[in-house]
């Protein structure tokens, strides 16, 4: 017997035949489209400069669903030091990055759905072999999303995240 993934929402009434596992903002909150044609500034897929002064990495937050082995994820982005966000390009392609220390960021994306706020939560980006982003793990709160990453979350939680990012108010 196998498992339905899909889910019939609450909010739109329709079934939807897949479960999201992963959500992903696109740049860090402070990015705006004013910064494309600023010579200082760059946004790609993972790593954004603004004024080339702000330094950012994107990295996936990943929670366990409990019961199952799949993992949740948050695709967010996270602001370093210019030494660490040098030192991150320097390694980008290298073999064996995975041994560098983690670097201290701070989270840069605004999750709507905690409303304890997750901008600048303190964070640890981890980085894996080459070809997977960063993991970041948050410091060990009681905020939510801390706890969430901490003790997993189960499938109905995804699918009120999926509703509630699906069909935001």
């Amino acid at each position: 017997m196998s498992i339905d993934p899909g889910f019939t929402c609450s909010s739109c009434g329709e079934r939807h035949t897949e479960l999201p596992m992963s959500y992903s903002a696109a740049a860090p909150d402070a990015w705006n489209a004013g910064f494309e044609d600023d010579a200082d500034s760059m946004l790609s897929s993972d790593q954004c400069v603004i004024k080339g002064h702000h330094f950012f990495i994107r990295g996936m937050i990943e929670i366990p669903v409990i019961g199952s082995t799949d993992i949740f994820s948050w695709g967010v982005w996270v602001s370093l030091s210019r030494d660490d966000f040098t030192r991150a390009l320097d390694v980008w392609n290298a073999e064996g990055r995975q041994a560098e220390k983690p670097y201290f960021g701070w989270l840069s994306t605004e999750l709507a759905l905690y409303s304890e706020g997750t901008a600048d939560l303190k964070t640890n980006a981890h980085t894996r072999p080459v070809g997977r982003g960063f993991s970041i793990e948050l410091e060990p709160t009681g905020h939510p999303l801390a706890v969430e990453q901490r003790t997993g979350i189960t499938r109905e939680r995804v699918r009120e995240i999926a509703m509630a990012v699906l069909h935001p108010a």
